[in-house]
């Protein structure tokens, strides 16, 4: 990294509110992210199948990359001795990269967890691999983002309800013991550490969570375990919770999640950065997201449709291409069609962020948003069916 850049600490500032709601300037090395912000997926260094410059071209702000994968493969010493991972990649934006935590304990039966850390075996190549807070820390460290994630434990779902409060608190004290030594394993003050808030469904325990990570004198907070089945209507309410145990100042992020529906409610509770696979996911399967609806291009209606995707909407694919291409370029199973789908979704999303700042800005964001839900759900939703929650597997 260029030693300058190295030298900029982190810092976030909030131009404008509107309620809970709130529009700030968070300055990196690697440039100002202006939030409400979003991060598409770059699992093992790329958004699949698009470019930077394409990216950079909707107005992506950042991207986020996993330590899990990278750690496998190539190895966070191949993406050092390029510079850290804007080398690499050839990305100069912000980066975030989470802990790999959630990829470890997704694979809960094939890991060994203790106190110190979890022990499993690499699914490439199938050596032993070891991932304590200390490690995960100095991985990222490594790979050089601007923002770095504590080593959590994923909330795992209980056996029996009557085991589930007990279970959930098991896993909110280990990750307040990770975070405490994630904390004091971290080196450079060029990374913005988030320490991570976790809870289960227990609104409680997710504002105890929040204040005794906040004790533990963190500046940036992700809120983790969320998208895992919980209706949209819990889901507010614990983000809520968490949110007011929280800091006025400092930045928010919710992990993992997820459709414009989750960020727009997040946003009017006080979340400043989000991330998912939903955007290119869904785009690779031919389901998109527009300004009058959200559309299947599988669907046989779109076989001789001329008009584009979205008339409110300036890219490559709505400028150049019908729907009755776009749908061709799916069902043939051609490469294209899944990269423009995807670079589309990115767009609508860059523009929803950027419309709720510029309304927070005016403070006119509960106006927007009526409007908004008016022209979103003016079709019936066609996605294809699973969770929002982003695993982080290739986006």
């Amino acid at each position: 990294m260029d030693p300058v850049a190295r030298s900029v600490r982190p810092s976030f500032e909030i131009g404008a509110r509107d309620g809970a709601a709130r529009a700030g300037r968070l300055a990196t090395p690697h440039g100002v992210l202006e939030t409400p912000a979003f991060f598409p997926v770059g699992t093992y260094g790329a958004v699949r199948g698009l470019t930077a410059d394409e990216l950079a071209s909707v107005g992506v702000q950042g991207l986020l990359a996993n330590t899990y994968h990278l750690h496998l493969r190539p190895g966070e010493a191949v993406v050092a001795a390029h510079g850290g991972l804007h080398g690499f990649m050839g990305w100069s934006g912000p980066i975030l990269t989470d802990s790999g935590g959630f990829q470890v304990f997704s694979l809960d039966s094939f890991c060994r967890r203790t106190e110190a850390g979890v022990e499993f075996k690499s699914p490439v190549d199938g050596r032993p691999v070891f991932l304590s807070p200390e490690r995960a820390i100095e991985i990222q460290e490594a790979l050089g983002a601007d923002f770095i994630v504590a080593l959590d434990e994923f909330e795992a779902i209980a056996p029996e309800p009557e085991a589930a409060r007990e279970r959930t608190r098991a896993c909110l004290e280990r990750t307040l013991r990770w975070a405490e030594r994630c904390r004091g394993a971290q080196r450079r003050e060029d990374q913005l550490l988030f320490g991570i808030i976790q809870g289960g469904g227990e609104a409680d325990l997710r504002a105890e969570s929040a204040a005794r990570t906040r004790a533990l004198g963190f500046g940036a907070f992700a809120i983790g375990g969320l998208g895992v089945g919980e209706s949209p209507a819990d889901r507010a309410k614990l983000v809520d919770a968490v949110v007011s145990a929280l800091p006025g100042e400092a930045p928010r992020y919710l992990m993992g999640l997820g459709l414009p529906e989750d960020l727009v409610s997040a946003v009017q509770s006080g979340v400043d950065l989000f991330d998912c696979v939903v955007p290119t996911r869904h785009g690779r399967h031919g389901s998109v997201f527009t300004s009058r609806g959200r559309l299947n291009l599988r669907n046989a209606r779109h076989r001789e449709d001329r008009e584009p995707l979205d008339p409110d909407c300036a890219c490559p694919a709505c400028r150049r291409h019908s729907r009755a291409y776009l749908r061709h370029l799916v069902t043939c199973g051609d490469a294209l069609g899944a990269r423009l789908l995807s670079l589309h979704n990115i767009a609508y999303y860059m523009k929803l962020v950027r419309d709720m700042r510029e309304a927070i800005a005016a403070t006119r964001l509960r106006e927007w948003v009526e409007v908004w839900r008016a022209g979103y759900f003016a079709e019936e939703p066609e996605a294809p069916s699973g969770s929002s929650r982003a695993v982080h597997s290739p986006a």
